[in-house]
């Protein structure tokens, strides 16, 4: 452990619905599981929420000294187009649709998820963990537990729930709506029971299939995680984290699995934490989730078409506790992008007063703010508290800068806004639409510079008109001279 560990870090589990002191099972050590996308389509910016959330969970136990081992599956096969065993492959569906492989759009969503989490700076984890590398492992996974607790149907090996000590608890009381997203399936003993293994129809033939005991088919979407955080983290680990709409079905099918598997009441994780949802609320007074199933959602690659860096979009989340919902609007993402502006701009005249180096942190008030710092982030990860304390270390005087930048740097290694390298012209983000391109505008800068030193005031006007019609605000004074004017 290190100096950040002053603060015990305390984390809201789902499962027992109270803050808990984080204590790892092994000592020195943090096993950390994500559930992942399922990449059927891209993921949109609400299901990146999930990721920024889970990157500065791992990022804030890095930072208090734990050896961390952060697992995120890409689910490539297996998950129904109803999180409740109904419904449609989403691979098989896509692939038709797409007149495709399987696999082919597997690894083009794969990409593009991937191209997301380096632009919103999330860290890599241990490993990647791709379910269509474990079907073998996932059907002895199965063949373990199911002479105690699955039985087999025309359409599958199913789970009996009323084989595991209370099950549903993660969910709470199950209301009858979330009863009734289940899939009713003639022969299941309890509604509540879901496929571990979906046989492939009778006449037909999926692109994703093997063979198996149960005949040719495929793994259910909730054994996957099962299966892949107990080869990797183990049997009991640390902490689960994921969207919280799987705290209703996903989640707790999961901890069935591992209770039935590992012999045990416990569920496998010590710990369960849960994003809550970006809402829109252009989609009515109350807003909306965003959603794949509705086809209508914003991708990271639109907000960057806008001009705007992915940067500002974690920043954005940052600016809310990650238990509590967030309301995006264009306003509050173009506020995001003006306040990470200002912050690079801070750090750059740092980066100049320092020089680029750092020295140990001794003065009292940055080991004052160092300790406010790690009580907002170990009170169940506030990140919310713990930006305006990097903004106030910026407009700190009279403390030596190598020190700040110091500091500054172990801010940023648990935020992750890539501030000791991100410059401000690379905020500078080229719209789609836009019509010119940067050589062209410098040269018309430097026209109209020229313009005005010979007092040829109308000339520039008329380039100034001309830039402001081509998309682009002029700086007067300013050393980056001009930027995207973003249009919404």
């Amino acid at each position: 452990m290190n100096d950040n560990a002053a603060h015990p870090l305390k984390l809201f589990n789902s499962l027992t619905r109270q803050m808990e002191a984080f204590v790892p099972v092994h000592p020195g050590e943090a096993r950390v599981y994500t559930c992942g996308p399922t990449v059927y389509n891209y993921q949109h910016i609400g299901n990146m929420r999930a990721y920024i959330f889970a990157d500065l969970l791992g990022r804030t136990l890095s930072w208090k000294g734990y050896r961390l081992t952060h697992i995120i599956n890409i689910t490539d096969v297996g998950h129904l187009t109803s999180d409740a065993d109904a419904g449609d492959d989403k691979m098989e569906k896509a692939a038709a649709q797409a007149g495709k492989s399987a696999w082919d759009i597997a690894k083009y969503y794969t990409d593009a998820y991937w191209l997301d989490i380096d632009g919103l700076n999330i860290r890599q984890p241990a490993k990647w963990a791709i379910a269509t590398d474990h079907v073998e492992e996932m059907i002895a996974f199965a063949k373990s537990i199911a002479d105690k607790h699955c039985y087999e149907l025309d359409s599958g090996l199913y789970f009996d729930v009323s084989t595991v000590p209370d099950y549903g608890r993660l969910a709470g009381a199950r209301s009858d709506d979330v009863e009734g997203r289940i899939e009713a399936v003639e022969g299941k003993r309890h509604p509540q029971d879901f496929a571990i293994w979906r046989k492939t129809p009778a006449g037909e033939t999926r692109q994703m299939e093997w063979d198996s005991p149960w005949g040719k088919g495929a793994p259910g979407w909730h054994l996957e995680c099962s299966q892949m955080s107990n080869k990797y983290l183990g049997e009991r680990f640390d902490i689960h984290t994921g969207g919280i709409d799987h705290r209703e079905i996903h989640h707790p099918n999961e901890i069935a699995q591992n209770q039935a598997h590992n012999c045990s009441e416990h569920s496998g994780a010590n710990i369960w934490m849960h994003n809550n949802f970006l809402i829109d609320r252009a989609k009515g007074k109350d807003g909306a989730k965003m959603s794949k199933s509705s086809g209508d959602f914003l991708r990271l690659q639109v907000l960057i078409d806008k001009g705007i860096h992915p940067l500002a979009y974690r920043l954005m989340c940052l600016q809310a506790h990650y238990r509590s919902e967030l309301e995006f609007t264009w306003d509050n993402l173009v506020a995001a992008l003006t306040r990470l502006k200002r912050i690079v701009m801070g750090v750059e005249r740092l980066l100049e007063k320092a020089e680029g180096q750092t020295a140990p942190i001794d003065h009292p008030a940055l080991l004052q703010l160092r300790d406010k710092f790690d009580a907002a982030l170990s009170e169940d990860l506030n990140s919310s508290k713990g930006l305006p304390l990097l903004e106030e270390l910026l407009g700190l005087k009279k403390v030596a800068a190598e020190q700040r930048l110091a500091l500054l740097s172990e801010m940023d290694s648990v935020l992750g806004l890539d501030l000791m390298t991100l410059k401000r012209s690379a905020l500078r983000v080229r719209p789609m639409d836009a019509t010119a391109d940067d050589s062209e505008i410098e040269a018309m800068l430097d026209q109209r510079q020229q313009a005005k030193s010979e007092k040829d005031f109308a000339t520039a006007d008329a380039i100034r008109d001309d830039l402001t019609a081509k998309g682009v605000e002029l700086m007067d004074g300013d050393p980056l001279r001009w930027e995207w004017r973003i249009e919404i």
